[in-house]
């Protein structure tokens, strides 16, 4: 049960960061990016990929708050990031699953 709430804390901590880092980015209240951010998409893939795959309760938790500060960003930012980041974290799990039971 603490691993957790230790998930969720440093998830929230994460997405915390990624606000405060968005905001002092950009000023302007929403802006829809159309450009794909190749280094918080790596962020992402790495922090889902840690998060869902990682045997250590430090290594998930410094995963989901790698995760949770590209989520975390402001309205308009970070979304497609966070979706090939997701797809491949649970792409990497499944493989991972399916290898172990053969």
């Amino acid at each position: 049960m603490l691993d957790y709430m230790i998930y969720i804390i440093t998830f929230a901590v994460g997405s915390i960061l990624g606000l405060l880092y968005s905001y002092s980015k950009h000023g302007e209240p929403f802006v829809a990016v159309t450009k794909f951010n190749i280094p918080f998409a790596i962020v992402s893939i790495i922090g889902w990929v840690l998060g869902f795959n990682s045997g250590s309760i430090i290594l998930s938790a410094i995963g989901f708050l790698m995760a949770g500060f590209v989520m975390g960003e402001r309205p308009g930012y970070g979304r497609k990031e966070t979706a090939v980041g997701l797809i491949v974290g649970i792409i990497v799990y499944a493989l991972l699953k399916m290898g172990c039971m053969v």
